[in-house]
């Protein structure tokens, strides 16, 4: 018999979003499975119980975790204690891998099969890590094309399925020209899309230097417009922050919520914080600098754990640098515009990282990541029940 209940662990908005998709395919297969969650809108839309809202969880940075260490441990607590009382039929378990692990640990001392998808990045940093995930983890999807042979050195049970942005994001079917008429916004007009973050850490750090980036671009090359993306839950929660700095910007600069795809597909440059969207921008096509700021105790620790030689997905995925990093002091306003002008001066600059950018999509697989990932967890839940 089919086990009939399912516990998801999706800690950041992005796992939330891919951890929709991958329920959405389960219900299809299974729709009599009860499946409940640490997690946010996406997975609530989904249909799963929200038992923990990952908004109170959701950190960036080794001592950002210091400050939000009261949620993250009333969390912790409130999660074991559900997988103890409930004891599901498989926890799945996606990203988040400082909370992720221990959750895994713990559901494996309960006899409970755990499926990873979406796999920590112990082949960025702390490598010593995939030790304990070959003892917790019975099954895992993973969605970069190197981590399957990467994990398997290790015994662990990988599969790459794919990437899931491919499932949801068509570059063709993106209106940017609807999104220009809707904002008053010419075809003719240059527009440089500012991409800070969905943290409230990562908005509080980036925003304020891409608006002095901005408005130094602005004063060098004339007639440029700038947007501000957010997604609709992140603008809203940072809405009065975000106004407040938006009513002091010396640039042309509007916000635009919930279409953030949209305004990507606009722009002709973006200036996005490292994390998944720098990937959305490599697939939708639009060249881009990338930046990130941490508090400087993060960076130091971070300088001396990490052990690849770039942050961006992009570069990390063609094993070369497609896009220009700049990182803690060197994403300062000056050399960030300086970065911008550099591509948007030079269409053949523009022209080369595109055609980077077209290779490294190819790079990603094909469709169906969120189903092939549903199968593989169906069958570790078959296998254990």
């Amino acid at each position: 018999m089919s086990g009939n209940r399912i516990f998801v662990i999706a800690g950041e908005a992005s796992g939330d979003l891919h951890a929709s998709h991958l329920v959405r395919e389960i219900r299809k297969r299974r729709p009599d499975i009860e499946i409940s969650c640490v997690g946010g809108q996406h997975l609530a839309e989904a249909g799963c119980e929200v038992v923990v809202s990952s908004d109170t969880i959701s950190v960036v940075g080794i001592s950002e975790v210091f400050s939000h260490a009261i949620p993250i441990v009333s969390a912790f607590l409130k999660t074991r204690q559900w997988l103890r009382s409930k004891r599901p039929d498989l926890l799945i378990l996606v990203d988040f891998p400082e909370f992720n692990l221990l959750m895994a640990r713990y559901a494996k001392s309960l006899g409970i099969p755990v499926f990873y998808y979406i796999s920590p990045q112990v082949w960025a940093w702390r490598q010593g890590r995939v030790k304990k995930i070959a003892k917790v983890v019975d099954k895992m999807a993973v969605i970069l094309p190197f981590e399957e042979e990467f994990y398997k050195r290790f015994g662990i049970d990988a599969r790459f399925v794919g990437h899931p942005l491919l499932d949801s994001l068509d570059p063709d079917s993106i209106d940017g020209k609807g999104l220009r008429r809707a904002l008053g916004l010419s075809d003719s007009d240059t527009i440089i899309c500012l991409l800070p973050g969905s943290r409230k850490g990562e908005i509080e750090r980036h925003l304020p230097i891409m608006l002095d980036a901005a408005s130094k671009i602005g004063a060098k090359s004339k007639g440029v417009r700038f947007l501000v993306a957010l997604g609709e839950s992140t603008a809203s929660h940072n809405r009065d922050f975000v106004a407040s700095l938006l009513s002091q910007a010396r640039c042309d600069v509007k916000l635009v919520e919930g279409k953030t795809y949209e305004a990507i597909k606009a722009s002709q440059l973006c200036i996005a914080a490292s994390g998944t969207v720098t990937l959305e921008v490599g697939i939708i096509g639009t060249p881009l600098v990338v930046i990130y700021k941490v508090s400087s105790l993060s960076y130091f620790l971070g300088k001396r754990l990490i052990r690849v030689p770039w942050v961006s997905l992009i570069n990390l995925i063609a094993q070369k640098e497609v896009v220009p990093e700049l990182l803690q002091d060197d994403a300062n306003p000056e050399t960030i515009a300086s970065k911008a002008l550099e591509l948007l001066e030079s269409d053949s600059a523009r022209s080369k990282m595109q055609k980077e950018l077209a290779a490294l999509r190819k790079k990603l697989g094909s469709q169906g990541a969120s189903s092939q990932a549903a199968e593989l967890a169906l069958e570790l839940l078959d296998s254990r029940v």
